[in-house]
């Protein structure tokens, strides 16, 4: 059987960012700058270098700031081409205009979890897969980890959840993947028959944790749409993707990149510095700025 094309991407933009409040007071959590640019633009840009041609914004109670970034500010662009030496800028705005058509802004009327966010874009993402991009976190690499990630499941097919090695004494800190019976899990693209939320070091059936990005077929819809409340009362995505385990094949595809929660403020904190320190233009200040205030501080 052919492997479908992913064409669609789901970014599920409607939570409220309690734990970086009270700086998401009045702008989205997505909206927060991450050395250069919104954390969301980052997640964007990763899903478009995919070839992905439609995204799915899942959004809630004033999220219109997202909506708005993306589309075209005339009077900005009006007033920087009329300035001298504006031209780099200009083209940096007008870059993150996307193309008419190639959004979709759908509402999440009540935060009831990750699955529920992902069943709102059912039928814009139709019988088709689809990629899940959590914009919480964010992966800085030279190739985009969803575009490596597709070339996973141009591979396989199938269900591709990407992943990254951590420490066996922090696997308590996240959901890692139990790998198949026989899987070598040195490769990049491992088969893999369930996920493990937190486990004890002792218990751990891996040390490879699941990064918010997700490949998955469209029969996740009919399992979301029948899944009961997990962990915190809500519909999670991690649910229904354990059912969906037993009926299709799930592989968990490694990444080169360096991934950052930016969850909380101290780990938001890590986001910013580590993208500094890897642009290239200003690595070199960014490094000097950092080890001024280390000095200072230490």
């Amino acid at each position: 059987m052919a492997i479908k094309p992913v064409r669609k991407a789901v970014l599920p933009v409607a939570g409220f960012g309690t734990r970086v409040l009270p700086a998401t007071k009045s702008i989205p959590k997505e909206m927060m700058p991450v050395f250069d640019r919104p954390a969301i633009d980052h997640v964007v840009r990763e899903a478009l270098e995919a070839g992905i041609e439609h995204i799915v914004f899942v959004t809630g109670r004033n999220k219109g700031a997202i909506e708005d970034y993306f589309d075209s500010a005339y009077e900005l662009e009006d007033s920087l081409s009329k300035r001298s030496g504006k031209e780099a800028i200009l083209a940096e705005v007008q870059a993150t205009t996307l193309p008419a058509g190639s959004t979709s802004f759908t509402r999440q009327q009540t935060a009831k979890g990750l699955g529920h966010a992902v069943l709102c874009a059912k039928d814009i993402i139709g019988d088709e897969p689809f990629a899940v991009l959590l914009p919480d976190v964010l992966v800085n690499s030279k190739v985009s980890c969803l575009k490596q990630m597709m070339d996973s499941y141009n591979e396989v097919g199938g269900n591709i959840i990407a992943v990254d090695e951590v420490p066996m004494e922090r696997v308590h800190k996240y959901g890692v993947i139990k790998p198949a019976a026989g899987a070598d899990v040195s490769k990049k693209l491992i088969k893999m028959d369930a996920m493990v939320e937190k486990p004890a070091t002792e218990d751990a059936p891996s040390n490879l944790k699941i990064t918010g990005r997700y490949i998955l077929q469209p029969e996740i819809f009919a399992l979301l749409e029948t899944q009961s409340a997990g962990a915190g009362n809500e519909i999670q995505l991690t649910d229904s993707m354990e059912r969906l385990m037993a009926k299709q094949e799930f592989y968990a595809s490694r990444f080169d990149g360096d991934d950052y929660d930016c969850g909380d403020k101290m780990l938001y904190l890590q986001a910013q510095a580590g993208y500094a320190l890897a642009d290239k233009e200003h690595s070199a200040q960014a490094r000097e700025i950092l080890e001024a205030l280390l000095k200072k501080f230490s």
